[in-house]
Parts: structure tokens; C-alpha cells; sequence
């Protein structure tokens, strides 16, 4: 049974800065990021290959938020800078079983969660 562990839940100010990281069990997947805010919808915030080689971001986080990865610990990360209000949400981990380079945008190409990890940027 493959497990996500997310870590870094946070309260930063706006402008500030955080970093989330997502342990995996087992073998490699392609990574991603999403997150829920309250009354919506989860969406995609950023993804990577499994060789690390090939990332994708939402527009709304470009130039702010970056995911890498480390294959030796297994684990992901999501640094996140200029943090605004709008960034407020849960963020959940999710892995992919998806070919070396790839990466997914959408959550329904994701196998595994992640519990999520609550991240509030305050005013």
C-alpha cells in the first residue's frame, strides 16, 4: 500500500514564505500538488517527473511556487514564496504511475493521496 505523508502545515503572513514536503512509500511516481479552498473545487497547482527532468505549474502559482524532488528520500517538495491570502487552502500530495518524463495536470491521473496539509496566509 503506497503512502503520502505530507508535512509543513503553516500560518505565514502575506509575502511570506513556506515549504511542504510529501514523503512517499514504495517505488517513484510522477508528483503533484493540488489544493482546496473552502466552497471550491481541488485544482492543480504543480507537478513532476518522475526524473525530475519535466515540471508543470498552474498559472496562478508561476513564478512563485517551485516543486522538485529528491529520489533518494522519496519525497517532494513545494516551496512556496510571495504567499497571498488567495493562496490560503488545503494542499494534498498525490503520486501518479506514469512513464519516466511524464507529467499530469488533472487529479483524476493520480493513484494515491496524500492526507493533506493545511496552509493559511493571513493579510
Amino acid at each position: 500500500q503506497v503512502q503520502l505523508v505530507e508535512s509543513g502545515v503553516g500560518l505565514v503572513q502575506a509575502g511570506g514564505s513556506l515549504r511542504l514536503s510529501c514523503a512517499a512509500s514504495g517505488r517513484t511516481f510522477s508528483m503533484g500538488w493540488f489544493r482546496q479552498s473552502l466552497g471550491k473545487e481541488r485544482e492543480f497547482v504543480a507537478t513532476i517527473s518522475r526524473s525530475g527532468g519535466s515540471t508543470l505549474y498552474a498559472d496562478s502559482v508561476k513564478g512563485r511556487f517551485t516543486i522538485s524532488r529528491d529520489n533518494a528520500k522519496n519525497t517532494v517538495y513545494l516551496q512556496m514564496n510571495s504567499l497571498k491570502p488567495g493562496d490560503t487552502a488545503v494542499y494534498y500530495c498525490a503520486a501518479a504511475r506514469m512513464e519516466y518524463s511524464s507529467v499530469a495536470a488533472r487529479a483524476t491521473d493520480y493513484n494515491y493521496w496524500g492526507q493533506g496539509t493545511q496552509v493559511t496566509v493571513s493579510s
